[in-house]
């Protein structure tokens, strides 16, 4: 009895639909992406939990002492065991910098990607249902900001926030401004995958038919249409995420991104960049390796998701 109510229970249920889902399927028939997806929930679980992973807190300048700075990695001459991948100019492990760098360029990423994901599907659903001039005011603003590069757009709503915000609340507010900025820079993306799935589905019998029985517009868009949108969605979400993730090194690295007491991978590089030529060539090397490894990761299982639930791909 006890064995039958297991195998029953709701927990277990999800976990079987969830191993013959076409997602887990399509990583299963790929090693290249069932490999990307090992690595990547690797990479997310100790960024996560690099209070515990990593050896050193990075943050704690307590902790840090100059005479520890520029030490090499461990297996060259000069290294230690206690810093395997060495240590940056400040003194820092850089390996447990790369951890809760990855952290906050994962954090940044995700949020960023599920605020223009917000921002993009209700633009895309009101902008696809109500057409008219509220679809071509919305599309004629996404046109324009298209013309723009995303990097420049990032740029311009930092530097607002920089000239609006005290120079005490600028180092507290420098991640939420981050994430604001690129995510409005990426909304765009959404908002037109989403208008042209709504143009599709609000043609269909059960809008009709909700239209009918007098259901609000609202309501339709909320309970019946953006069910049915969100599929390309999850995809080009998962990927965008990579992208973000780029958008907030290349900021980072161009000394507009977190602050300098919080790194995250593109501070480090940038750090790093100053001390290439000078041989102390690890502590930009191994944060690249990092940011490259794991922006591969996603988009590889991006890929591997998009050929899932994309039936024109299959």
């Amino acid at each position: 009895m006890r064995g039958g109510a297991l195998a029953g229970s709701p927990s277990t249920n999800a976990l079987v639909a969830l191993w013959r889902s076409e997602a887990v399927r399509a990583l299963r028939r790929s090693k290249v992406a069932a490999v990307a997806a090992i690595v990547l929930v690797l990479a997310v679980g100790a960024a996560a939990f690099a209070s515990w992973v990593a050896p050193y807190d990075p943050y704690d300048l307590r902790s840090l002492d100059l005479a520890n700075a520029l030490v090499p990695p461990a297996w060259l001459d000069g290294g230690r065991t206690t810093y395997w991948l060495g240590t940056d100019d400040q003194g820092r492990d850089l390996w447990s910098a790369i951890l809760y760098g990855a952290r906050i360029s994962l954090a940044v990423g995700i949020a960023s990607v599920a605020l223009a994901v917000a921002i993009g599907v209700a633009l895309g659903l009101v902008a696809g249902y109500a057409g008219g001039r509220v679809d071509a005011l919305i599309m004629r603003v996404a046109d324009v900001q298209l013309s723009f590069p995303a990097i420049l757009i990032a740029l311009l709503i930092d530097g607002v926030a920089r000239a609006a915000l005290p120079q005490a609340a600028q180092s507290h507010a420098a991640l939420a401004v981050l994430v604001v900025s690129i995510a409005a820079a990426n909304w765009v993306q959404y908002a037109r995958s989403v208008r042209s799935s709504t143009l599709v589905e609000k043609r269909r019998e059960y809008v009709q038919a909700a239209r009918v029985i007098g259901i609000r517009p609202m309501t339709i868009m909320r309970r019946h249409l953006l069910p049915n949108v969100l599929g390309p969605v999850v995809v080009l979400a998962t990927i965008n995420v990579a992208t973000a993730i780029i958008t907030e090194a290349t900021l980072s690295f161009l000394g507009v991104g977190v602050p300098v007491t919080e790194p995250s991978l593109g501070s480090l590089i940038r750090i790093g960049n100053d001390f290439l030529f000078s041989g102390e060539w690890w502590i930009t090397i191994f944060p690249g390796t990092a940011l490259v490894v794991l922006v591969l990761a996603i988009n590889l299982v991006g890929d591997a998701l998009r050929d899932a639930l994309d039936p024109r791909a299959r």
